[in-house]
């Protein structure tokens, strides 16, 4: 699946204690930054390890060199947080709505989650947010951005998936760092998904790995038939909201419309996919509307972000400019020039 990160608010404003565990979560962190070189030369690290280390150097390389991202201090330190997510995410709408419920914070404006360090508080959070009669999700997280403001590690969660996973969150973080509109989420990330996957194409043809480059394209195209699926269900369940039937009929059709979902996606796992089962934890835990909306969020305008990139010619700091001119304008304007775009200048 798309990798998912999340902005941290760490001068947050919706409470007292959430400001807390979101400044001590990332005090902890940063306490514990290792140099990468550091360990790369560190005989009592396995070469496992040591190597991945050194992969990272040269991938963050790759990324200022290559991708016009930016030269700082960020991804050159490592943190093990010694659990499987360094953060998790809450989400949360209405019972008959995929309309994501926003928080905001003074510096990075306002977004459609609440990111908690702690698993405990994330699904204190969500239950929480599920007495109040609405749909609530918490999907675990592995990278986050301060946007530049500190010098944001790589975190062993970034290691699970090996050297194609850490490229492609080391390419995606650091465009949050390169461009980032305030109050516009989905703008922010399908712009950071559309770099990452333009610039996971030039890593492997870089690296020369076919075996590498054969398995991410065909984890892109599983991905964009997982996409299909939600974005269909999705606009079936928007066509319920919007009608004229009563709350229990409105919630009937949406639990039918899930459960749609569910065979649809086992047709395809058993059929195209030939049996591929990376996505069955995603299907077999709870699906509602917080769910689905997170998904939208991530990867709804990522067509729109590749088509200007193309436009551009595949170059990054062109595309750069042109992204950071079309989000200088009004919400709707910006919307409109995106999917509009005839020309990279």
């Amino acid at each position: 699946m798309a990798t998912m990160t999340v902005v941290l608010g760490l001068q947050g404003c919706t409470s007292v204690s959430y400001l807390a565990q979101s400044l001590n979560g990332h005090l902890e962190m940063i306490s514990s930054l290792q140099p990468v070189e550091k360990l790369v030369g560190d005989p009592s690290n396995s070469p496992k390890f040591r190597q991945q280390m050194a992969r990272a150097i040269e991938i963050r390389r790759f990324a200022t060199d290559v991708l016009a991202l930016p030269d700082n201090g960020s991804y050159l330190s490592y943190v093990d947080t010694h659990r499987d997510f360094v953060t998790w995410a809450v989400f949360a709408t209405p019972e008959l709505s995929l309309e994501p419920r926003t928080w905001c914070f003074p510096v990075f404006g306002c977004v459609p989650y609440r990111g908690y360090f702690s698993r405990v508080a994330a699904e204190k959070y969500a239950t929480d947010i599920r007495q109040q009669g609405m749909d609530a999700y918490v999907g675990g997280v592995t990278a986050y951005s301060t946007l530049g403001w500190f010098r944001d590690p790589l975190v062993n969660t970034m290691l699970r998936y090996g050297e194609t996973y850490i490229a492609a969150l080391v390419f995606h973080e650091l465009s949050h760092q390169r461009v980032y509109v305030r109050d516009d989420t989905a703008f922010n990330e399908a712009f950071a998904v559309a770099v990452e996957n333009s610039g996971m194409t030039k890593w492997l043809k870089h690296s020369g790995d076919l075996a590498a480059s054969q398995k991410y394209q065909a984890d892109q195209d599983r991905e964009k038939d997982f996409l299909s699926l939600v974005s269909q269900t999705r606009e079936a369940l928007i066509a319920v909201y919007g009608g004229s039937d009563g709350d229990g009929e409105k919630r009937a059709a949406k639990a039918a419309a899930i459960e749609n979902l569910r065979v649809r996606y086992r047709r395809l796992r058993d059929g195209r996919w030939n049996g591929y089962h990376g996505y069955d934890g995603w299907f077999e835990e709870p699906i509602n509307n917080a769910k689905l909306a997170a998904t939208a969020i991530y990867n709804d305008l990522v067509p729109a972000f590749s088509r200007l990139l193309a436009i551009c010619s595949g170059d990054h700091e062109a595309f750069y400019r042109a992204v950071e001119r079309i989000g200088a304008l009004k919400k709707d304007d910006r919307l409109q020039a995106l999917r509009g775009a005839k020309q990279c200048a």
